[in-house]
């Protein structure tokens, strides 16, 4: 066992260890309790900036007001304090107000991609039985039973408000259920992981602790609301801190990059960062204190690039929908490429099952846990052993405890009885340059077990397959070398850019 504790982080605070209690995080209060402070201290603080219109655009008082009439039209539709709402939306400004009025009123928000498909939304609504659902596309109304669930189109709800009664708000205890976020599913059937008002400020708190958060920050926001990284992260952290965002529906080059001149801060995934890179611009990022990337690899060739050629120090972190975000590397001190860092405050981790390599699968433990998953007791009790949830990540610890994440348990390779990590063979191949995108799997083999396939999208052209084998050979032990590589014109993956290997394999 490798354990790495919450001392690992200290020396990377800079005087901020003291407004950070670990004992007591996410046990004293509410997301909502802080923002309705700011809300009532700051009213003319402007807090959402709309990035298509940026002449549109909330103040604290604004904000206030508009989420209870939110959460007042939630009410006129039968809406509870503890029953779960669907919100399937783009970023922007009036989806942002329906989510706040859900959380405002105590119900729980389930936030799922607009892009789902019928069978998939239909899968998610059969499994949470919202009372209400919170739509942007008039076409996902037919999908779901308007009997058992309530259908409202967001960008209504502020005109629905007129003439409603303000109901009881920001009511709702730490230990209360507040957001139910569905796994991606990249290993069977989505599930409901369900965090508390308490959970969610000590994701958020950490974060503010860690990355230096303070009120005159202004975020890039181009990430999706249904997922963590962009939603806890990106939109709760903004408002917990006091802080301002430009928010867009969608990343493009041209609304980053437009964006950063009056920014400090923009959080994106290494597709993204991919992308900057490509264009020949991503140096305009350089003057933002702080650029991150999660929710995938960042590969350390792209790191260096970005560091070499655009003076951009990404700083890489790590978390899941059941944890938020738990890891990171620092803000002042070392930002390791290839590694995710050190645990944040107030979380611990260890390395369980540690195999010749040094590898083994990450366990983490502490307040921005999610407490199981929705309506699955026995998924929900194999999840934690002794207070530690298992990852399910494999993952190494190097010099100063900095955590490494070498790929999936579920996509461990075990060929000839080696067991080989996809992301390593998947770090050295992609440094060759006729490689754009790859990616790793065993497939089965009569012979071996499994065999290692490497799939592969050609930089520019077709890639150099020769030259791939040639690499391997030089850089990768006989049993770690793919014995099949297949062009493909690109690789499957989810809404967060991870790639889906089942689909490969």
């Amino acid at each position: 066992m490798l354990a790495v504790g919450p001392e690992a982080w200290q020396q990377h605070l800079v005087g901020r260890a003291d407004l950070f209690n670990p004992t007591d995080l996410g046990s004293s209060g509410t997301l909502l309790a802080v923002w309705d402070r700011h809300w009532r201290d700051h009213p003319g603080a402007t807090v959402l900036i709309d990035g298509s219109d940026r002449t549109s655009e909330l103040s604290a008082e604004a904000l206030a007001t508009q989420t209870s009439g939110a959460a007042a039209v939630l009410v006129q539709r039968g809406v509870s304090p503890g029953d779960r709402v669907l919100w399937s939306c783009s970023p922007s400004l009036p989806s942002i107000v329906a989510l706040l009025g859900v959380l405002r009123l105590g119900a729980v928000l389930v936030p799922v991609s607009p892009a789902m498909t019928e069978r998939e939304l239909r899968y998610v609504v059969h499994d949470a039985t919202p009372s209400a659902a919170l739509l942007e596309r008039p076409e996902h109304a037919g999908w779901i039973d308007s009997a058992a669930t309530s259908v409202l189109m967001v960008g209504d709800l502020v005109s629905m408000s007129d003439g409603l009664a303000p109901p009881n708000l920001d009511a709702a205890l730490p230990g209360d259920d507040a957001l139910i976020v569905y796994t991606s599913g990249t290993t069977g059937r989505p599930k409901g992981a369900i965090h508390t008002h308490g959970s969610l400020l000590a994701g958020v708190r950490s974060l503010q602790v860690a990355w230096g958060w303070e009120p005159d920050d202004h975020l890039i926001l181009t990430l999706p609301l249904f997922h963590v990284h962009g939603l806890c992260a990106g939109l709760f952290g903004t408002l917990t801190a006091g802080a301002s965002a430009v928010v867009f529906d969608r990343f493009s080059l041209d609304v980053v990059l437009g964006a950063a001149p009056v920014s400090t801060m923009f959080f994106g995934v290494p597709t993204m960062y991919h992308r900057l890179a490509e264009s020949g611009r991503a140096g305009a990022l350089a003057y933002l204190r702080l650029c991150v990337s999660g929710s995938a690899p960042l590969s350390a060739d792209l790191w260096h690039r970005l560091h070499r050629v655009d003076g951009i120090e990404v700083l890489e972190r790590y978390g899941m929908s059941e944890t938020l975000l738990t890891i990171s590397n620092p803000l002042v001190g070392e930002r390791r490429p290839g590694s995710v860092g050190l645990p944040l405050p107030g979380v611990e981790c260890f390395i369980s099952d540690v195999d010749e390599q040094g590898v083994g699968e990450l366990m983490v433990r502490g307040p921005s846990l999610c407490r199981g998953y929705w309506g699955k007791a026995e998924a929900s009790a194999s999840l934690w052993t002794d207070g530690w949830l298992a990852t399910g990540d494999l993952a190494s610890v190097g010099d100063g405890g900095y955590v490494t994440i070498r790929g999936r348990r579920t996509e461990l390779i075990i060929t000839g009885g080696h067991n080989v990590y996809p992301a390593e063979v998947e770090g050295v191949l992609a440094r060759h340059p006729s490689v754009g995108e790859i990616a790793v799997v065993g497939v089965p083999s009569a012979e071996w077990g499994e065999s290692v396939v490497a799939y592969v999208v050609g930089a520019q052209g077709a890639p150099d397959i020769d030259g791939l084998t040639a690499m391997a050979a030089r850089e990768l032990a006989p049993f770690k070398r793919p014995r099949q590589f297949r062009v493909v014109d690109a690789l499957p993956r989810n809404a967060m850019g991870k790639v889906v290997r089942r689909e490969l394999q």
